[in-house]
């Protein structure tokens, strides 16, 4: 660890050259003595600690980049030096941030990256299938998970082609194809019972199971519920909800007998649904004395749906999308029939299509129609064939003859600016700019970017984005101990995981600055969630708008999504979520430990002291003491947060200590002043985030090349007072994200720099 400290006081000092050459003279005197009292004593004509001369120029601009940061974060100058005045970091941080490039060097050309053929991922696909069809179907939830890169599923190295994936997606296509086109005859009716065995998600008082219903048409549900309730039990309330939407709420008698059976009719579009039965008001409270009070003894035995009953003879969703030019029998003549098939096409591929391609197509319809089967059947295999295309299933962006440096395609951006902010597919009034040729134009570029942010479609961005950014998505295969966290169940998880996503799809619809993420006055709550936190005054499961000034909780660092899946399941981690801290909101990940470093002793943990001492204990060995000085002290601000997010005093017998000095010098006691000092000093966050970020709009990882890029974007958001809106518009306008390096000028710099 001692060579890495020399490696940064190296990196620090050495970027500091003007103080000794020519162009001193640029920096303040204010600056020259700060580098003179703390860097001149090892780094001299006189001291060459590890052979660093500070008289002899540094021209690699990456190192002020990295020195700026190191002093941001306070790691440098490194301990045991005396600590600068905050006042003189300040303006030193300042000055370096003020020249981006020495004095004498030229610009580099500008190198916008290589992105190589990217696979839709699982997100990505299904809603594609969603608006490229118009039917609710999610075919990828068989597909084998994809591979993360850069902390996101969207990197187009990592997402490869497996044969088990390939076979998953000829199923996937002539199921869909079914789906969409099941023929003339109309399916029949039938009887399907869901048992808590075969649900998707079933807890005490919840049945959750997804549907595949073929036909837009009426069809019954049906809830059949066992157990008694003691004598005077008060009425109890069920509903039914269809993909979140309340369909109808009915009292439930609860006196004894035979089990009973509600049931519902309505019309359903064919697709896969999200149907759930749930108790509304029997919530089980053991702080009650009487049976009748404490406890439920309802269970949901299972569901039944029937159907489909009085089959829609019109076109569904999906059909009209396919029949451009109309499904009647006089429309099936051939020119009609390519119009459709290209139509199809064009918007699957995300761009035009050939007369070959499209003639191709035509032949499935020719040779069903050959053997003696329908329209519909040379249909379905022409839908089959497009959706096992690679132009389908990648995202492929053409190179020009001589592969240099230039600007991607309209086509081509519409697909990059949809699935940045959709994970899907352009809509037409994308497909209409780019045919137009004038997506490019930055004043039409804004108009629709704004537009498909206030889309409902840009959740998207708190699913995908938010959820890896976050690392919520590890929330769902995270397991709270059940002895130490009864209250603890899959209807708490939801909650916890429909608060982030809410709270991130407001800072995007209202365009909010994205230092709220880390500050803001308000979050989501429902009942659960409420009572989990302490909150009194909420009632009911829907969601709503709370006003968290004056609580403990304000920001993703207070959520109890962030705080469960950055514990252990039977206890909370400083150093798991100092580590999350800085990775995510300081943008400034640790190295890994040491092989040869024990772990903490889970069995003397909370018996031979408190957490703290034994951490404290745990950096006494020197391989550990730099990174956890600043991992702990960080994740023993949020110590007041039990591993499930919940507020504490105490952690057993022990009062909670959530007090800290940063590596900067700046001292804080819990969560709230922790909040204000990365608020105060927002540019490792926002520097962090647009990183973050923009990996996920290009869909690989960041280079030396995209550091102007990455600049220039924090330049503006400071600007424009850090607006989400503000990141977005400067990314999609960024040359990483509008242009593209060939495979051709890849090789010719690679040839040169040999």
């Amino acid at each position: 660890m001692q060579a890495g400290r020399i490696f940064w006081v190296i990196a620090l000092c050495g970027a500091l050259i003007p103080v000794a050459s020519a162009q001193s003279s640029s920096a303040p005197p204010g600056v020259r003595s700060f580098f003179v009292r703390h860097c001149f004593s090892c780094h001299s004509n006189k001291a060459k600690t590890a052979g660093l001369n500070l008289e002899s120029p540094i021209t690699d601009h990456a190192v002020w980049e990295d020195v700026l940061r190191k002093i941001r974060s306070g790691e440098m100058p490194p301990a045991p030096m005396p600590r600068p005045r905050p006042a003189d970091l300040a303006a030193v941080s300042k000055w370096i941030a003020s020249v981006p490039l020495r004095p004498g060097t030229q610009p580099q050309k500008v190198d916008p990256g290589r992105v190589t053929a990217r696979r839709l991922n699982r997100a990505e696909y299904d809603n594609t299938i969603r608006d490229l069809l118009a039917v609710d179907y999610r075919p990828a939830r068989n597909f084998p998970a994809d591979d993360s890169g850069y902390g996101f599923d969207n990197i187009a190295d990592v997402l490869s082609l497996s044969p088990v994936l390939m076979e998953k997606y000829f199923a996937a296509a002539e199921e869909i194809s079914r789906t969409v086109l099941p023929g003339n005859v109309p399916p029949k009716p039938t009887v399907e019972r869901y048992k808590r065995e075969q649900a998707t998600a079933a807890r005490p008082g919840i049945l959750d199971i997804r549907h595949r219903f073929p036909a837009d048409a009426e069809y019954e549900l049906r809830v059949v519920l066992g157990g008694v309730r003691p004598p005077r039990s008060p009425e109890i309330r069920m509903a039914f909800l269809l993909d979140g939407r309340e369909l109808q709420t009915f009292g439930v008698d609860p006196g004894r007998g035979k089990p009973r059976s509600f049931s519902t009719r309505l019309v359903v579009r064919a697709g896969e649904r999200n149907l759930r039965a749930a108790f509304l008001s029997d919530d089980y409270n053991p702080d009650e004395h009487s049976l009748a009070a404490k406890d439920r003894h309802l269970t949901i035995d299972y569901i039944e749906v029937r159907g489909p009953y009085n089959v829609r003879a019109t076109l569904t969703g999906s059909q009209q999308k396919l029949f451009v030019c109309g499904h009647a029998a006089e429309h099936h003549r051939p020119d009609c029939v390519r119009d459709n098939l290209s139509d199809l096409a064009r918007r699957a591929f995300r761009r035009p299509v050939s007369r070959e391609e499209a003639a191709t197509l035509v032949r499935f319809v020719k040779l069903a129609e050959e053997q003696g089967d329908t329209l519909e059947d040379g249909l379905r295999l022409a839908l089959q064939a497009i959706l096992v295309s690679p132009h389908f299933l990648f995202r492929i962006e053409r190179d020009p003859p001589g592969g240099a440096a230039h600007p991607i395609t309209d086509f081509e951006l519409a697909s990059r600016l949809s699935y940045f902010l959709w994970s899907s597919m352009p809509d037409e009034e994308l497909f209409r700019l780019a045919e137009a040729g004038v997506l490019k134009n930055r004043e039409v570029l804004a108009i629709q970017t704004r537009r498909m942010l206030r889309d409902p479609r840009s959740k998207a961005l708190a699913e995908n984005f938010g959820g890896q950014w976050l690392q919520t998505r590890n929330l769902e295969s995270h397991r709270p101990d059940p002895g130490k966290f009864p209250n603890f169940d899959g209807e708490l998880r939801d909650a916890m995981s429909r608060e982030t996503e809410l709270f991130f799809e407001s800072i995007v619809r209202e365009d909010r600055s994205i230092l709220d993420f880390l500050a803001a006055d308000y979050t989501y709550l429902n009942d659960r969630l409420a009572k989990h936190y302490g909150i009194a005054g909420i009632e009911g499961n829907h969601f709503r708008r709370v006003d968290v000034s004056g609580a403990s909780r304000g920001g993703i660092l207070t959520q109890a999504s962030v705080l469960t899946v950055s514990s252990y399941p039977n206890r909370t981690s400083p150093v798991l979520r100092g580590k999350w801290l800085l990775e995510n909101i300081l943008n400034a990940p640790p190295p890994p430990p040491p092989p040869d470093v024990p772990n903490l002793d889970e069995k003397a943990v909370g018996v031979s002291g408190t957490l703290r001492q034994q951490l404290e204990q745990h950096r006494a060995n020197p391989a550990c003491a730099v990174c956890h000085a600043k991992m702990d002290a960080l994740g023993f601000a949020l110590e007041n947060f039990d591993a499930v997010g919940a507020w504490r005093t105490h952690d057993g017998s022990y009062q909670i200590e959530a007090n800290g000095i940063l590596p900067g010098g700046k001292v804080f006691n819990g969560p709230r002043e922790l909040k204000k000092i990365l608020v105060e000093d927002p540019d490792p966050f926002v520097q962090g985030f647009v990183e973050k970020m923009l990996t996920y709009a290009i869909g690989r990882g960041l280079a030396r090349s995209d550091r102007p890029a990455v600049q220039a974007i924090c330049r503006k958001m400071t600007e424009q007072q850090y607006r989400f809106s503000s990141l977005v518009l400067e990314i999609v306008n960024s040359p990483p994200f509008r242009m593209r390096r060939g495979e051709g000028e890849r090789q010719r710099l690679r040839g040169k720099s040999g």
